[in-house]
């Protein structure tokens, strides 16, 4: 059977047990077990995904998965950790798919399409939003009011393993207000964004291999007015490609697009993203698909160059 197939195969066993455990009859308690133990494979599921070499593979797969998800929460709405997994599929999905395919394409040349895809994987960063708030809400009952009058104190009680929740909530968050950086009411939750990856970057600074630092060089990229310094952006490249190894082509895309392109730095904008292409994606094979899709990109912003500098 090829990989694909398989794959959907799986998928669609697992759907037709979640669809059969919330069809169950009466006994409430067995209902919610049945659901809570899929619910919770599926949130435990691993790197099966972001090990793969195939980025076709799970682009296909991801969207049928990403919708089992949303159909075990209508049965199990309160599962915290399916919930922070739903939140990080629809986020890495936009990131990975919408967002790489709109850069492989180019705005100059495909303004349509890439407003289509922009405008879709903001809709997806937005549903991701919602379902790692709702988490939050699980943790931490009426939150939800509070991050938005005074966030800083509000995130007081989050413990070291609350940094999934904190990080998937910023990436989310944050990547919608990057691709509606011209919408007043998504750019004003930007000091919400920050403090909930300050706090996570307080209480574990190297998770997930420099993940908080490869996020704060996009953070750090924004202009002043929104928290931005270009030299913080540097230092957390820094530290994530020294807690990385620099096995992930993640920091130099991240500081190429968002500091040498601003500065109109070519030269240091190519030697970023040729260093992101002579990364082997084997060198951390559980993050094989993560590099390939940075790698896409970064051939991406190649291809358009001259569109980008002036000189």
């Amino acid at each position: 059977m090829p990989t694909l197939a398989r794959s959907r195969t799986v998928l669609s066993r697992f759907l037709v047990i979640a669809l059969a455990a919330a069809a169950l009859p009466a006994c409430g308690l067995v209902q919610r077990k049945a659901v809570g133990m899929v619910a919770s494979t599926l949130a435990s599921s691993g790197d099966v995904f972001t090990r793969d070499d195939d980025l076709e593979l799970v682009g296909d797969a991801i969207p049928f998965g990403l919708k089992l998800y949303e159909s075990l929460l209508d049965s199990a709405p309160k599962n915290k950790d399916l919930l922070i997994a739903t939140c990080s599929n629809f986020t890495q999905y936009g990131v990975a798919y919408l967002e790489t395919e709109a850069a492989v394409l180019g705005e100059a040349q495909h303004h349509d399409e890439v407003a289509h895809l922009n405008q879709r994987a903001l809709k997806l960063y937005l549903r991701a939003k919602g379902y790692c708030l709702r988490a939050m809400e699980v943790r931490f009952p009426g939150i939800s009011q509070k991050l938005l009058t005074d966030a800083e104190p509000a995130l007081a009680k989050a413990e070291k393993k609350d940094v999934p929740l904190l990080y998937w909530m910023a990436a989310s968050w944050g990547s919608a207000i990057g691709l509606g950086i011209d919408k007043p009411d998504l750019v004003i939750d930007m000091p919400v964004v920050r403090a909930l990856a300050d706090r996570a970057l307080a209480l574990d600074e190297s998770w997930s291999k420099g993940a908080l630092h490869e996020m704060f060089i996009s953070l750090d990229s924004l202009p002043a007015a929104l928290g931005g310094d270009p030299e913080r952006a540097r230092k957390h490249f820094a530290r994530a490609v020294e807690l990385q190894k620099g096995s992930s082509p993640g920091p130099y895309v991240a500081l190429a697009n968002g500091v040498a392109l601003p500065a109109q730095d070519r030269a240091e904008f190519e030697k970023l993203l040729e260093t992101a292409l002579a990364i082997d994606p084997e060198k951390d094979p559980s993050v094989r698909l993560v590099t390939l899709v940075q790698q896409r990109r970064a051939r991406a912003l190649l291809d358009h160059i001259d569109t980008m500098f002036t000189k």
